[in-house]
């Protein structure tokens, strides 16, 4: 660098190799230092008057042992030896005055021109420096990646985990997405709700396969209760200390230790905030326990298998309460003189076991025989509840007023309007009206239901399309002013008139259409064969050769007895007495019934059983 007057600046070089940010000294063609910078000085722990004239190669170079390194093998030397090209390297390490090796990435270029050097300039800088970062980026994207299979793996489990609502289900289909991931064998022990036994519902090992299934099943009773099930915290197990039944888990986990091996075992609690499941147990062969970080990921795992225990609990608890309900709101049916009918319900099998269909047969007032169909917007617990609405409303109001089928409709309509939030509900309401031995007369008002299907004993079958009027809740909650007619229909002795709810015939394969034809075809066959059977034989054969699917179906069947059966001159035996099938709790009577606690019977058992056989109850 020169001045205003073109003289060199000969402090220039030093200011720059001073403040160069890196350690610089110069050689002679003997290899000899001539000049370190003080950079050079405070990395190498060296003050320049010690360095200068000494060999660098013996006061500074060595291996990674301390040890000097063999000239041969030097290459900050090689400019030295006549080359004109610059060299540099990394992993070399200088010995500081203090008797540390500074590790060190440097670089050496010959001084002069011409083919011979006339010495070197090394410019050297902490290695250490770059090498922690290098490491701190290699330990950071090892970490990422470790989160990241972990955050796969919660994703993993989740789906898992959400696609059942079964308990066991749900157990035997994590262990796969554990082990091996996570250990040599895991284990998952639950606590059944109904009888608080544990039970050891599902062992995954891959090593013993055979050996896990043996040791799954009821778990040995303990005095106390595991130290683990009173907290929320993991427990960490270590196979040579659980001894003793004292250990926490000894009881259960000793012999999952002593069959599948395993050094260590984490186990954690399956608990939300609602109750406690039970244990999740992952097991490791490594002499070292488990890392945190792994033990926290189990934990939530843990706490996610709860939740879905506690969504399987609800829905079960909620289930129960449906199915009770179903029970007291599907009646039991009455014996009117020589009237034989029979009622089936299907719950549905992908929804709540109670929807909106319901059944109801009762006497009136006057006498006459009352038949209901319905079906309320729905189908879960609130359908059921809106249904009981509909239907207690109906037999009220049918009770306390004498009047024809379409005013009780109009005044339903109202009520349902202005005193409930059921939504809009289709039904047929009808009266069995006829003097004991015949004839009988079917009146009866349709609100937007299928229409009800007369069969004859000769086999010929029609469905009955008149009275149509609008859906309960439409016409007074939009003033339409809409009525329902009134329809009539003599029915013939020993015929069967057939109620039902759109279960029955709609599907999704199907249009509702194709599924009524269908319906009217195979009740024509039941009523040709030579031995009809019963009322509740044609029923339950109706069932099976239609095999309604999907929606809940609900179906009420009336048979008419013969002309003048039961009158004072009639001498014939008297018809089967009529089984008082219904969902019903067995010690309720049917109302209007003659006989004081009449029998009840659940019609859909043996169906139920033949489409789902009975399992053993979820834990």
């Amino acid at each position: 660098m020169t001045g205003s007057g073109g003289e060199r600046n000969p402090g220039f070089a030093d200011e720059v190799l001073r403040d160069l940010g890196a350690g610089v000294f110069t050689l002679d063609p003997a290899g000899r230092i001539t000049y370190a910078n003080p950079w050079a000085e405070r990395l190498l722990g060296r003050p320049v008057a010690r360095m200068l004239g000494h060999d660098a190669h013996d006061l500074l170079h060595r291996s990674p042992d301390g040890q000097p390194v063999p000239r041969e093998r030097c290459l900050m030397r090689t400019p030295l030896a006549g080359s004109r090209d610059a060299v540099e390297g990394s992993e070399e390490y200088f010995l500081r005055g203090d008797g540390v090796l500074l590790p060190i990435i440097w670089s050496a270029t010959p001084l002069g021109p011409g083919g011979t050097p006339d010495g070197v300039v090394i410019v050297f800088s902490d290695f250490s420096l770059h090498r922690d970062a290098e490491e701190r980026a290699i330990a950071h994207t090892a970490a990422l990646e470790a989160l990241t299979n972990r955050l796969n793996l919660l994703a993993e489990v989740s789906s898992v985990l959400m696609s059942t609502m079964d308990a066991i289900a749900a157990a035997r289909a994590l262990l796969p997405l554990l082990v091996p991931e996570l250990g040599l064998w895991a284990a998952v022990d639950l606590v059944d709700a109904h009888s608080g036994i544990p039970r050891r519902v599902a062992v995954r090992s891959p090593a013993h396969p055979d050996r896990a299934r043996e040791l799954t099943g009821p778990l040995p009773a303990v005095r106390q209760r595991p130290e683990i099930i009173r907290g929320d915290q993991p427990v960490l197990l270590e196979a040579g200390h659980l001894v003793g039944a004292g250990a926490p888990l000894a009881a259960g986990h000793g012999i999952l230790f002593d069959r599948l091996g395993g050094r260590w075992a984490t186990a954690v609690p399956i608990r939300s905030r609602r109750r406690f499941y039970g244990v999740l147990t992952v097991a490791r062969g490594e002499s070292r326990p488990p890392p945190e970080g792994e033990t926290r990921l189990l934990a939530d795992i843990g706490r996610r298998l709860a939740l879905v225990l506690d969504n399987s609990q609800l829905y079960e608890e909620q289930r129960n309460v449906a199915e009770t309900m179903q029970r007291q709101l599907l009646a039991p049916l009455p014996q009117v003189d020589h009237l034989r009918m029979a009622a089936r319900y299907l719950p549905a099998q992908r929804a709540m076991e109670v929807g909106g269909d319901w059944y109801d047969a009762f006497l009136l007032a006057d006498g006459v025989m009352a038949l209901v169909i319905g079906d309320v917007v729905g189908h879960d617990l609130q359908a059921a509840v809106h249904m009981a609405e509909v239907r207690n409303m109906l037999r009220a109001l049918a009770w306390s007023h004498v009047e024809p089928p379409s005013l009780i409709m109009r005044r339903l309509d109202e009520a349902v309007t202005h005193t409930s939030d059921a939504p809009m509900a289709t039904l047929v309401f009808a009266r069995v009206e006829g003097p004991e031995g015949g004839p009988w007369q079917l009146r009866w008002v349709n609100a937007g239901h299928p229409p009800p299907l007369l069969i004859t004993s000769e086999g010929d079958s029609r469905f009955l399309t008149r009275g149509h009027g609008p859906l309960i809740g439409m016409s007074a909650t939009l003033h339409l002013g809409l009525t329902w007619p009134d329809a009539r229909e003599d029915l013939p002795a020993r015929s069967t008139v057939l109620f039902y709810t759109d279960g029955l015939v709609e599907s999704r394969e199907r249009p509702i259409d194709a599924g009524m034809a269908r319906l009217r075809h195979h009740a024509a066959v039941l009523a040709r064969q030579p031995r009809a059977g019963t009322v509740d034989d044609f029923c339950d054969q109706l069932l099976q050769r239609l095999d309604p699917r999907g929606d809940d179906t609900a179906l009420l069947a009336l048979r008419l007895p013969p002309v003048g059966a039961g009158t004072p001159h009639d001498h014939s035996p008297p018809p089967p007495s009529q089984n008082a099938h219904s969902p019903a709790a067995p010690e309720r009577a049917a109302p209007g019934s003659l006989q004081e606690q009449a029998p009840v019977q659940d019609p859909t058992r043996h169906t139920r059983e033949a489409l789902d056989p009975p399992r053993t109850p979820d834990v």
